[in-house]
């Protein structure tokens, strides 16, 4: 008689936490940062057809990396959640608290009981109408949630640009200097595939670059994205 196989549940956990982490690393940055204008989403996308970055609700944005199929199927999820809820009840109901909430149930869920948890990190981001009722929610693969305050780097090599940010970021930053900190912090990165870091910081083409912003003092639907002509003046402004 065969003896039947066995995997402990510590070592399953551990397996499935170890392959989503690899997953995600081998994936271009996304950061996100508190502004005085709102709350700025910068990644380095050279795709014009896969977004990272995007609108969930009137005040709420989203942001991943990993894989997009499995990213892109929990931001219509929320959108769906969103709508739902602001059309049965009203939209300010809809806050980035309950969303978060709802994404970390879906991602434990599927972490503890599929056979492959998905390989993301989303933030849930809600601009509020002053930077300190900002609300920021990170969430990783296990459904595990943290509020964030200041900045958030997901993906590739998050830890070295998270301790640039670290160094940097101010809770004076305008949109143009947040702009210029996220070129800089991304261009500090590896890029996937690329094997050992470079000698000197990397310059990023804003043709690469995925861009928006959660306008504090814009009236209902907050979400903007940056680009063309307006990116480059906010990259030259910075410069200056």
């Amino acid at each position: 008689m065969s003896m039947p196989f066995y995997v402990s549940p510590e070592q399953m956990i551990k397996d499935k936490a170890d392959y989503a982490r690899k997953g995600i690393a081998r994936g271009r940055s996304v950061l996100v940062l508190q502004v005085s204008e709102g709350i700025l989403m910068v990644a380095e996308n050279p795709s014009r057809a896969l977004h990272k970055i995007s609108e969930i609700y009137d005040r709420i944005g989203f942001a991943a990396v990993g894989k997009y199929n499995e990213f892109e199927n929990l931001r219509v999820a929320g959108v769906r959640l969103a709508d739902m809820r602001g059309y049965s009840y009203d939209r300010r109901d809809v806050t980035g608290r309950s969303l978060a909430n709802a994404y970390a149930q879906t991602l434990g869920t599927i972490f503890t009981e599929a056979p492959k948890p998905y390989e993301v990190e989303i933030v849930v981001a809600e601009v509020g109408l002053s930077e300190a009722t900002d609300q920021v929610y990170r969430l990783t693969f296990d459904g595990s949630v943290a509020e964030e305050r200041g900045y958030v780097a997901m993906g590739g090599s998050s830890e070295s640009i998270a301790a640039y940010l670290g160094e940097h970021w101010t809770e004076t930053l305008s949109l143009s200097g947040g702009v210029r900190l996220a070129i800089d912090a991304l261009g500090r990165s590896t890029p996937p595939g690329s094997g050992a870091p470079s000698d000197g910081p990397r310059e990023i083409p804003l043709t690469h670059l995925e861009v928006a912003i959660l306008q504090r003092d814009r009236p209902r639907r907050t979400f903007r994205r940056l680009t063309g002509q307006t990116l480059s003046d906010l990259g030259s402004l910075a410069d200056g």
